[in-house]
């Protein structure tokens, strides 16, 4: 049985003037609309171009080429008509699809249902290029004897709830190979929740072609930035909705929150909806009402008051009042006093339980005070950052939030406000913000210092203006004349020169651990600056690796280090070289939108290089006959940085050491001589079948080790943006 509503609520259904308001049975409210009114230079009489609908023959009302059959505009929902598809054979049957632009099918008011037996059904959705799909699958194995009416439990008939955010749908169904029940056909739908019954006889005669389902539509972009289509004496709310904000009228006023009119004032007293004696004892006002007592008498007019003639009890009570009013004020203010000292005792808490005074110890001891770092207050960073206001957000991850910050001298800086620390590792904390102040390196994001006076400390990091190396490669990806392979070379050896220099030049050696491109950033002149130390660790002098927990980002693990939990230098060397292949493919590191065998850049990187089909794999637009040379000397580099043995690898310094000579090369070309072509591919080919023949089984590429990635998707915090 199919149930449709023709009708919206009759205080909901204003359209523009000059503009038709219904068509056939159903009522047309703004936002929505059907062509231009007809009163001169009054314009379209819908809001935006995805509200506009087509009234055919008066009778049939139109969304593109989808029958409209109700417009909801307190919950923003749209019924309309949908095809089923069937399955009767392969030749008798339809896909039928919808494209939904940002309106998205219900997840609330609508089901996804398949009939038949040995069946099965999926929904697809397509969006932001992606698809996402579900569907369910009903068996019988030729007995119809346990299937009954009115029930879609999985036999003859099953049902999922639709997914969130599903967009630009297609249906598809089938049935099972070596079917049971060759006489039955197959059917699938989306349907409007509780609009489908079915029942036995379907299996063999289904009555329908198309049912009703329901669209949930919104205005604008958010209510922050946009808040244009919500009038009058209306709210804007945004909270559970993907993509734009709905509008609903305030508490005491309906109508319609969309028109230029506005919603306008319920008179609580006349509808009965108050709770006042009487309507002679209600006074409407603007968005409520009052209840009063008449001249002679006392009381609140309310049912549960009551009114009274006044007497000496007026008096006492005025009298008690005014005392409760004074005595009030006197605890507020003993009250306000006792929380600003109990706010002091738990920043002085805070300011100790984060190693404070160590911090304090460990900076007195320092000579260089210019290179130490400041210790801000609580309320230094709040006024940088506005309150932290969520507009002035520049990145989010796993370990906390960054936000752009103005200091009072103006410096512009990055307050990365983190999540949670390891009570245990407060005096290593402190040790890492202490030497990390120090680095004074061009190509580091310099730490200035932080702020211990909250439960978890903040850093202050140096602004970083122009995004991330990542972004530079995406955004080149597949233009003409690309920005330039020197570039891309400077800023490979810049970041080789940073990370060598946190390995061997830094007063202890610092390993970085998540070496990526979104965590180097470029600034105006796209010069590279290393940052996130979110995931550093500090080397003993006398220790070359650590044993730790794996963490870092899929696509740059280095293998060995999943294998061993031991943590050394060599593990930036193999995130280094998957960034030098990013630089040369401009291809992600990993993603499971390519093909099987390229899922992994690293992996697809070296087979290209096996198979000498290196400048196959190139990004479109840096490659000339002039830079061929240099291009094949990084990707041999790149190739040793990525063999799967650590001590096979280069050190970081080797790393800079050659980037700087490839460069030499290119503003000094005395040499033009070819280096022997032979052991170059002997360098590819070991490299290549480094990572192709000797891993085992314990070597999962999609296998990071660490709770705290593996819980969460990787959100790229980066310190100095």
């Amino acid at each position: 049985m199919v149930t449709i509503v023709f009708a919206s609520n009759e205080s909901l259904s204003s359209s523009l003037p000059g503009c038709k308001n219904t068509c056939g049975n159903v009522k047309i409210p703004f936002p929505f609309g059907i062509s231009d009114s007809s009163i001169p230079n009054q314009g379209p009489c819908y809001l935006e171009h995805k509200f506009e609908l087509i009234c055919e023959n008066d009778t049939k009302l139109l969304w593109g080429n989808v029958q409209v059959h109700n417009i909801n505009i307190l919950q923003g929902e749209l019924e309309v008509s949908f095809f089923v598809s069937g399955y009767c054979g392969g030749e008798n049957s339809n896909v039928p699809t919808l494209d939904t632009a940002v309106f998205r099918i219900s997840s609330t008011e609508n089901k996804f249902i398949t009939v038949g037996c040995d069946s099965y059904g999926y929904l697809n959705s397509i969006y932001n290029e992606e698809t996402y799909s579900t569907g369910c699958l009903t068996r019988c194995y030729g007995n119809r004897n346990q299937i009954e009416n009115g029930t879609c439990s999985g036999i003859g008939c099953c049902q999922v709830d639709i997914p969130h955010m599903m967009r630009n749908i297609s249906v598809q169904v089938s049935d099972f190979p070596n079917s049971t029940d060759s006489l039955g056909c197959s059917y699938s739908f989306v349907v409007k929740d509780g609009s489908y019954n079915f029942t036995v006889s379907h299996l063999d005669n289904f009555p329908y072609k198309m049912l009703p389902l329901i669209l949930d539509w919104s205005v604008g972009k958010t209510c922050k930035e946009d808040e244009y289509a919500c009038k009058k004496n209306s709210d804007c709310i945004d909270v559970d909705i993907d993509f734009g904000y709905q509008c609903k009228c305030k508490e005491g006023y309906e109508g319609n929150p969309y028109h230029p009119d506005g919603c306008i004032d319920i008179d609580e007293c006349k509808t009965l909806n108050n709770t006042c004696i009487s309507e002679s004892h209600c006074r409407n006002t603007d968005g409520f009402y009052e209840c009063f007592c008449p001249n002679g008498q006392s009381g609140n007019g309310t049912l549960e008051g009551g009114c009274h003639r006044r007497d000496i009890v007026t008096k006492v009570a005025i009298g008690s009042s005014a005392g409760l009013i004074v005595l009030f004020v006197a605890v507020s203010s003993l009250y306000l006093t006792y929380q600003k000292r109990k706010l002091i005792k738990l920043k002085q808490k805070f300011f100790q339980q984060n190693g404070g005074s160590i911090l304090l110890q460990q900076l007195s001891t320092r000579e260089d005070t210019s290179q130490s770092a400041q210790i801000f207050t609580e309320e230094e960073l709040k006024k940088a950052t506005k309150n932290y206001d969520e507009s002035l957000i520049i990145g989010r991850g796993g370990f906390g939030t960054v936000f752009k910050g103005i200091l009072p001298d103006n410096k512009i800086v990055a307050v990365k406000k983190s999540k949670i620390i390891d009570a245990n590792q407060i005096e290593q904390f402190i040790n890492e913000v202490v030497v990390l102040s120090q680095i004074n390196h061009r190509n580091v994001v310099k730490l200035l210092g932080c702020c211990l006076e909250t439960e978890v400390p903040s850093l202050v990091y140096e602004f970083v203006s122009n995004g991330t190396l990542f972004d530079f490669i995406q955004n080149c990806k597949d233009k003409a004349n690309n920005p330039a392979w020197k570039t891309r070379l400077r800023i490979a050896a810049e970041t080789a020169g940073a990370l060598s220099y946190l390995h061997s030049a830094a007063s202890i050696p610092i390993i970085h651990r998540d070496v990526k491109s979104t965590n180097i950033l470029l600034d105006d002149n796209y010069t590279a600056k290393v940052s996130d130390f979110g995931a550093s660790r500090l080397v003993p002098l006398d220790q070359t690796e650590i044993a730790t927990m794996v963490q870092g980002t899929l696509g740059y693990l280095d293998p060995e280090y999943m294998q061993t939990h031991q943590l050394t230098e060599k593990s930036d060397v193999y995130s280094f070289g998957v960034v030098l292949a990013e630089l040369l493919t401009g291809a992600k590191p990993l993603s499971f939108n390519r093909p099987e065998e390229t899922i992994s850049l690293a992996m697809h990187f070296l087979s290209c290089l096996k198979q000498d089909k290196l400048f196959d794999a190139i990004q479109v637009g840096i490659f000339n006959d002039e830079n061929k040379k240099e291009i094949k000397e990084v990707s041999i580099l790149a190739a040793r940085c990525l063999r799967l043995r650590g001590d096979e690898r280069p050190s970081m310094r080797e790393v800079a050491m050659e980037l700087d000579g490839i460069r030499l090369m290119e503003k000094h070309p005395w040499n033009d001589t070819e280096q022997n072509f032979e052991e170059s591919q002997r360098l590819l080919h070991e490299a290549s079948c480094s990572i192709y023949n000797e891993t085992d089984d314990s070597y999962n590429p999609g296998y990071n080790g660490y709770d705290s990635l593996k819980d969460q998707p990787l959100i790229v915090l980066d310190d100095g943006r």
